[in-house]
This record gives C-alpha cells, structure tokens and sequence, in this order.
C-alpha cells in the first residue's frame, strides 16, 4: 500500500504505520485518501494550542490525583526483606531525583528458554548474594584456642548448591590472619600468632559473617515472578544492574533497575527518561488513577534534556530556570536576588511566574500575540 507523500508530512510516521495496519491491502485511493484526510484532521485536533500552558495543565494533572494517593509500602507476602514503595513516598522518590531509594529493586528479564522457567531456581541463586551467616548454624569462639568454629547447615548447602571446598576456597581468600582446617560439617579457623588478643579473634568471627559466597554484590533478596506475558522475571531486592547484565541468561534489552541515576549510569539519559515515565506512571495506575501519559512525558523531558538527570527540587532544574524571579519564588528568594543583583543579572520577563510576581499580563493564551498599531 502506498502512502501518498503529502499526507507524510502532515501525519508523524508512527501513524502512519498504524493505518497501514488497519487499512485493507486492496484500498482503492479514494479509500486511503479518505481515511488519512480523517486520521489528519484528528491528529491536528489533538496538537497543543500556540499559547497553551502545558507546563500548568500537567502540574495539575498530576498534583490532584497525587493527593488521593496513599503513604504505604506493599510487602511481598512470604519473603522477607522484600518491600516496594509505592504511592506518594514513590512518587516523590522520582520527582525530586533522590539519590537514595527506600527499595532499590531490579526486574530482571531472562532469554528463551530460561524465561519459560528452566533453571529458574539456579539463576535465581545465582544472582542472590549468599552470605556465609546464611549457610552457617552457627559460630563457635574459642578464645584459649584462638579459633572460630562455623558449623556449616547441610540443608542450605543442598538447596543453593553450594560445596563445602567452594567456601573454604573464599574463606582461605579472605582471612590471611588464620589457617582454614575441615572438621565434618564444621570449618575451623585457626589464628596464625598465639598473642591475638579477644578482640581479634571476634573481629574475625565477624567477618566471617559478612564473607560473600557466591551471587552478586548488594542483591539481598530474589523472587521469581510470572509477568503479563507470561514469562518469568527475577525481581530483586537490592541494585547491580551491570553485573547482573554480564550473565549470559539475562535479557540485557529488558532488564532495569527502579534507581534512575544507576540507569543513567549503565544505560544513558535516554534510559532514564523512559524509567521516568513508566515508573510515574505505574505509581499512578497502581493506585487506581489516571493520568495522560503525555503530562507525565513533559515532566519526564524536563528532568532529562540535560545530560544528566535533575529532579525538581531547588537544587535541580529550578537551579537551570534563566529567570530571576522565578527562581527566587520556589525557595530561598533572598539568596537568588542577592546573588543576580551581585552580577548584575537581568530578568526579561518571559514566563508565567515572574509576570504573575510583579502583576502585569502572563504570556499565555490571549495574552501571548503583541498588536501592533499606527496611531493618528
């Protein structure tokens, strides 16, 4: 089917594509003459006004439904440690660019075969940090002796599929201060010097604790889940996206993390303005809400037109605004005027803000053209 050229530049390519789909292969052209004068004059219906203050519409798109929004935090049932934020608290999360997350988490998507469930349970183990606490009952100090025993849990090792000789390889690794002997279930770590105080020894019996076994770095917590599709995803507690993307199971097109500067530093600004978006407005529709995606584009675009990301906060994109006044109405005025007046900036007046500040006409709307008149 031919597109006739005239109606490509008035109609985006991606409409385009959309009426060659429902368009019957054998249109005649009066046909698709008829159906794109109709999809033209729709699109050109839904084009913003020349003076339309979209800035103001979405602010009020998404502030009144963000005040039905509720404060809580959901749990996964059954697993611990395993807490989303949603609602307000997220929200905010991701408007104001927060550098630390109250639940940083990753959706890790699998290729085929893995993503219809083989070797679900191994990959999943595989990503988890396993921390040697976890695989041990417990742990002796012996202070005459100077050595910590760790009895290892037999029913730990079997389901993660750890070997006892794979944590004797780390622990050998990481405790130069003592030698590693294998008693039964037990490990044995001896201190090298006989004058190791009390004090040492249990420095080393904590250590112990903390020493990973296997898995990746700050990953606490895995549950695989099925998603819409169909297919299994491995949610995560706990961030290392660039890790996680060298395992060659994991769908790298697919797999993200809810931690926008851990995006922008793995993926690029592009990466986060995407996450921006459908973070905001899984928020939205999380909480039985509805909001036009094309607000929450505008907000998206704002924080990352930048090379780097920037919520909206004072120390954001209200820092870049070229006007005086309009910085000095969102917080700290007095620092802004001192600070424009010590450089001699000037402000022109061009936005809605600081027209509204010193009571003369806002730039939108009607108010946008100038008339120009000759006088007699």
């Amino acid at each position: 089917m031919r597109i006739p050229a005239k109606y490509k530049k008035q109609i985006p390519p991606k409409l385009v594509d959309g009426v060659k789909e429902v368009l019957p292969a054998k249109s005649s052209k009066k046909n698709i003459a008829k159906y794109l004068d109709k999809v033209s004059e729709e699109f050109s219906k839904m084009k913003v006004e020349p003076g339309e203050s979209v800035g103001i519409i979405a602010a009020e798109s998404i502030g009144e439904p963000g005040t039905q929004m509720t404060l809580d935090t959901f749990h996964f049932a059954g697993v611990s440690k395993m807490n989303v934020t949603v609602g307000l608290p997220r929200m905010i999360e991701i408007l104001d660019g927060r550098k630390t997350i109250k639940t940083p988490m990753m959706e890790v998507h699998l290729k085929p075969p893995y993503n219809k469930g083989k070797d679900i349970k191994k990959i999943a183990f595989k990503i988890k940090e396993i921390l040697l606490e976890e695989l041990a009952k417990e742990f002796i100090v012996n202070i005459t002796k100077g050595t910590v025993e760790v009895k290892l849990d037999k029913e730990q090792l079997k389901e993660t599929s750890i070997k006892k000789s794979d944590i004797v390889k780390v622990v050998k690794k990481r405790i130069k201060s003592g030698s590693v002997k294998t008693k039964g279930d037990s490990l044995i770590i001896k201190m090298k010097s006989k004058s190791d105080d009390v004090k040492s020894v249990y420095k080393v019996k904590q250590k112990l604790k903390g020493l990973r076994i296997r898995g990746i770095k700050g990953i606490t917590q895995v549950l695989p889940v099925i998603d819409d599709n169909g297919e299994f995803v491995i949610v995560t507690a706990g961030i290392n996206l660039k890790k996680v993307m060298k395992l060659k199971e994991v769908d790298t097109t697919k797999t993200f993390s809810n931690d926008i500067y851990e995006m922008e530093k793995v993926l690029g600004i592009e990466a986060v303005r995407q996450l921006v978006m459908d973070e905001t407005y899984k928020v939205i529709q999380n909480q039985g809400l509805n909001v036009d995606i094309r607000h929450i584009m505008l907000v998206a675009d704002t924080m990352c037109f930048g090379p780097h990301v920037q919520g909206i906060t004072r120390y954001g994109i209200v820092r870049e605004k070229g006007s005086v006044l309009a910085r000095a109405s969102f917080e700290t005025p007095i620092r802004h005027i001192i600070g424009a007046a010590l450089v001699g900036e000037e402000d022109h007046l061009t936005s809605v803000v600081e027209n509204v500040m010193i009571n003369q006409p806002v730039p939108i709307g009607t108010g946008l053209p100038g008339l120009i008149t000759k006088m007699k």
